[in-house]
């Protein structure tokens, strides 16, 4: 097979393969032998029939189509990889008149990964993020870690908010009650606004074994249309009243819930890690920054198969997720009054963002050389089988070819992210 390149205009290449007579007999007696069991001719057992004879009885060009499916299955691959051609979209085929005694040529034309030309990428400007760690920071990470810690006991009072009440309601409309409007020994926190505006608040001052009557009415978009902006009575008895008691913060507090043995240790180790946290996100923030600096000033002519494709990425990531949560896709559409394409157009822009920042990050991996040695990937699958508490040579065979590559790729793009922040000036 010989291959030669025709020209590109824009994201398309256009190449040729010219097949020789040799060649295209080699193909035809291939096919022959992988298909003369499927043809019937008198005197011959099933698959036994000279190819002559079902050439005579079925046409002369009975092999042609699968031959010439083999020669360009094997051909196109060996035509990219010979010509550096990297496509993103399936070919289309221009076949030649063929005959067999002179071979064939096919003209193909196929989209293929854009050029990208990113100009001036080291030394981007970017703002300094503040990454300090206040003792006020602090204070309130340890007035979480004493909240996480804390305890209900009932509280001998009246009701205040930010208290827990048992309590029983049902709801009335004039003298009716409603539909899904009761619960007994009903939990409900005062101030958390679980309930509809203005309950909560009527129950603040009510003591243990308590019946309070609490008015409202329901806000116009509540989501049962015969309840919507109708007044009514809830009838209410309090059971109990909870407070929530908080432990003292000193030494003793910090040895039950560490493994420190002083206040100050626990302070000194809370620090650290809000530190730490602090100074990965202004990094992560950073790196986003540079990018998106680099994203406007680069100009890339992207395939529309590849804002399809990512698309279609996106959407099923999204269904994955709402199967997690039990919920189907099309039915959440459905409540919002949209169908599947309409929601496909919505993630479009998102789509494009996202091919067109891979593709930049690409071109400066290239740019720059970057690759992912045997270490680093050997790194990565050892963190992942820990991960997923697998061996692994399983992860590896469960990953197969196209996942090692995928991880080489994502491992060469993390590191030319890390490349621009590192010379990036900021500041």
């Amino acid at each position: 097979m010989k291959a030669t390149m025709l020209g590109r205009e824009k994201n398309d290449v256009s190449f040729k393969m010219d097949f020789d007579a040799d060649e295209f007999e080699n193909a035809l007696v291939n096919a022959y032998k992988a298909t003369r069991h499927q043809y019937n001719i008198d005197g011959f057992r099933k698959g036994k029939a000279p190819r002559k004879l079902i050439e005579t009885k079925y046409g002369d060009k009975v092999f042609y189509e699968d031959a010439i499916n083999r020669l360009f299955s094997d051909g196109y691959p060996a035509a990219l990889k010979e010509l550096t051609i990297n496509p993103v979209d399936s070919p289309s085929a221009d076949f030649d008149e063929i005959e067999d005694d002179k071979g064939f040529g096919v003209t193909v034309k196929v989209a293929v990964h854009p050029i990208v030309d990113v100009k001036n990428y080291k030394g981007i400007k970017v703002d300094k993020i503040d990454d300090s760690v206040s003792d006020e920071d602090v204070e309130k990470d340890l007035a979480a870690l004493q909240k996480r810690n804390s305890r209900m006991i009932v509280a001998d009072r009246p009701a205040k908010e930010g208290d827990t009440l048992l309590i029983d309601y049902a709801g009335f409309i004039g003298e009716e009650q409603f539909e899904g409007g009761s619960a007994e020994r009903q939990t409900l926190t005062l101030g958390s606004n679980a309930f509809i505006p203005g309950f909560e608040e009527q129950l603040i001052g009510s003591v243990a074994g308590e019946e309070r009557d609490v008015n409202v009415t329901f806000p116009d978009e509540y989501h049962s249309e015969t309840l919507s902006g109708r007044e009514a009575v809830f009838k209410c008895k309090i059971h109990e009243i909870k407070e929530t008691e908080l432990p003292v913060i000193d030494d003793e507090f910090a040895k039950d819930v560490s493994e420190f043995e002083t206040l100050g240790e626990l302070k000194t180790d809370i620090r650290h890690k809000l530190e730490k946290i602090a100074k990965d996100k202004a990094e992560y923030e950073t790196k986003n920054a540079v990018l998106e600096k680099i994203y406007e000033e680069t100009e890339i002519d992207i395939p529309d198969i590849m804002i399809s494709d990512q698309t279609d990425d996106m959407l099923q990531e999204i269904q994955q997720q709402m199967r997690y949560q039990g919920i189907d896709l099309h039915q959440y559409l459905g409540y919002l009054n949209k169908d599947i394409e309409e929601y496909r157009e919505e993630l479009k822009p998102e789509a494009y963002k996202k091919v067109k920042t891979r593709l930049i990050v690409e071109a400066v991996a290239g740019a720059e050389e970057l690759t992912a040695s045997e270490e680093d990937i050997e790194k990565e699958l050892e963190a992942m089988a820990e991960q997923y508490k697998m061996e692994i040579d399983n992860l590896k065979k469960t990953m197969g070819e196209n996942g090692i590559a995928y991880l080489r790729q994502d491992i060469r793009n993390r590191k030319a992210v890390d490349f621009l922040y590192e010379n990036a000036v900021i500041g």
